[in-house]
């Protein structure tokens, strides 16, 4: 079977392109390619759920070594709201994070706002800022998926 390439191995050509790279590194457990989509030109910031705010990619690389120490994030975003400008992109989105089996409930929800700017390396991450969700994000998520498309 091929392997497939590195997350976020190349140009990130588009917001959702940066998006979907963050979110596959996460599910990857890989704290490198999650680092491969933040922003090392400026000063990025990464607020984890009910954590402090964090500046600069050391500090933020740190955090996502120890999150992913243990293995692969099961997150995944849903019901996400654009607005997209020519060089910047916000991204407000539930996330679904998957529970282990015995767990009270299937999932847990994250609120999380992701800010993208487009540099001469493609778009980039420059701000991840995540909050706990409540049980009407769960409801929403709960009726999306009930839904036959």
């Amino acid at each position: 079977m091929p392997r497939k390439p590195p997350v976020a191995s190349g140009p990130l050509s588009s917001a959702e392109a940066a998006e979907a790279a963050f979110y596959e590194a996460l599910q990857a457990g890989d704290a490198a390619a999650v680092m491969r989509v933040w922003s090392d030109d400026d000063e990025p910031v990464c607020i984890h759920p009910g954590g402090a705010r964090l500046v600069g990619t050391a500090a933020i690389r740190a955090s996502f070594e120890q999150l992913l120490g243990g293995g692969a994030l099961p997150v995944a975003p849903e019901c996400v709201l654009r607005t997209v400008t020519m060089g910047c992109a916000v991204h407000n989105v539930v996330e679904r994070v998957s529970l282990p089996p015995g767990a009270s409930a299937a999932f847990a929800c994250v609120l999380a706002t992701n800010v993208y700017l487009r540099t001469p390396q493609g778009w980039r991450l420059v701000l991840h800022h995540a909050s706990p969700g409540t049980i009407e994000e769960a409801g929403e998520l709960l009726a999306q998926s009930e839904r036959l498309h």
